[in-house]
């Protein structure tokens, strides 16, 4: 094809040649290149043709011999055959969308950055660029899948040099909200503290200091169906071991890694978790690595219910009086006891949005009580020893106990 006779894309041929003419081509001396590798010296140039067609215009303009290419040394006419091999090895996986790399033999690059140099290239394309999308076209042709920059399910990475494909699967992730319906649970894996996870006499051999949690509950239920090879879960903050979590329930994110399938029977997996009576999930709903980022960051507010003792009667008036107490001053807790030894030991500042009696008999009460996310409940309760001022144990002059803790609701947008 000369591009001169492009019609309605002259004006990108003009750029095309217009750069080819000011080239001083001596350097290349008796070196001699394709029409792919010379087109890619104006890669950045000429928009809406491919590199051969622009090389084949500046062979045509600058008079320059054709021959065996002394940079590719006949890798740009391979771009069939490395998709088939491509498009072969991913075809072993369940996919929607792919991304093709490639590892292209250093003496190749090496000698591409030398032809720029010579040359004095302003506007050249990387070869590694040109296979990656060359390759990554056909294989789309061939398996009717289409490419994406961002998340593919895929990743076939070409080794240009053996002619060999390593095909990266990225997790396959889901999103929902769950219930935790039984005390006792924590929200992820807990490995043994004396084996870390190895099996042990303390821990019976599981490696694990909890028979299961929220995260191996949801996630054998769809690893039995994708065939991952491991799981995550990424979760709007987690409620303690001993505490329920109600109402809507957590915004989580699931991670499957290496899935086999995507395509999966969510509402059967939804069912079978909501049928071991410890979990419930309202729905596994398609996410992405950005939904967890989102997850994470989260501020969101939270409503707890609050069984609390008191070790000695205190009457209800002056209860609501300190609770509201508790609302209008800010709140100074310093990293809890029980968790100092995995978190940084810092003060921390927190508020208590709304703080409210829902039964009380003088020696034990039920509250309700929504703070910022972030501050520690039962530390809010009893204080800690100190560390957490004001406190209600503090107000009342009186030693508080929390007996039971549930979160009702998480304030997120969703």
């Amino acid at each position: 094809m000369n591009l001169k006779t492009a019609g309605p894309l002259e004006a990108h041929v003009d750029e095309v040649l217009a750069a080819a003419r000011a080239v001083d081509w001596s350097p290349l001396g008796e070196r001699t290149l394709c029409d792919a590798c010379l087109g890619r010296l104006f890669g950045k140039l000429g928009q809406g043709h491919t590199n051969e067609e622009r090389g084949f215009a500046v062979r045509e303009l600058a008079r320059l011999p054709a021959g065996t290419c002394w940079l590719c040394g006949g890798l740009t006419g391979r771009y069939d055959a490395l998709a088939r091999l491509a498009s072969k090895k991913l075809g072993l996986w369940d996919f929607d969308t792919f991304l093709i790399g490639s590892k292209i033999d250093p003496e190749i690059q090496a000698r591409e950055e030398s032809l720029w140099s010579d040359l004095k290239a302003t506007a050249p394309e990387a070869l590694k660029s040109e296979v990656n999308r060359e390759v990554g076209k056909r294989v789309s042709d061939l398996a009717k899948k289409e490419p994406a920059l961002e998340s593919p399910d895929l990743v076939a990475v070409v080794d240009t040099s053996f002619d060999h494909v390593d095909v990266q699967v990225n997790p396959l992730y889901l999103r929902g909200r769950y219930r935790k319906l039984a005390r006792g649970i924590p929200q992820t894996r807990w490995p043994c503290n004396r084996c870390r996870g190895k099996g042990c006499a303390k821990c019976g051999g599981t490696g694990k200091m909890y028979p299961t949690s929220v995260e191996e509950i949801l996630a054998q239920e769809v690893m039995r169906d994708s065939g991952g090879t491991g799981h995550a879960l990424h979760g709007m903050g987690r409620e303690d071991i001993d505490a329920r979590m109600l109402g809507r329930g957590r915004p989580f994110v699931l991670e499957i890694k290496e899935p086999g399938k995507r395509h999966l029977d969510l509402g059967s997996a939804r069912d079978r978790v909501n049928a071991s009576g410890q979990v419930e999930v309202d729905g596994f709903r398609p996410a992405t690595r950005k939904d967890v980022v989102a997850i994470k960051t989260d501020r969101a507010d939270k409503t707890y219910r609050v069984l609390v003792r008191f070790a000695s009667p205190v009457e209800e008036a002056r209860l609501i009086k300190e609770l509201t107490f508790l609302e209008a001053e800010p709140i100074a807790q310093r990293t809890p006891l029980r968790v100092v030894h995995r978190r940084a030991d810092t003060t921390r500042q927190r508020s208590v949005r709304r703080a409210e009696v829902l039964t009380t008999d003088g020696t034990v009460a039920e509250l309700r009580v929504t703070a910022e996310t972030g501050a520690y409940i039962k530390e809010l309760v009893h204080g800690d020893q100190g560390r957490t001022k004001p406190s209600l144990a503090d107000l009342l002059g009186v030693g508080c106990e929390v007996l039971e803790l549930d979160v009702l609701d998480i304030h997120d947008d969703g």
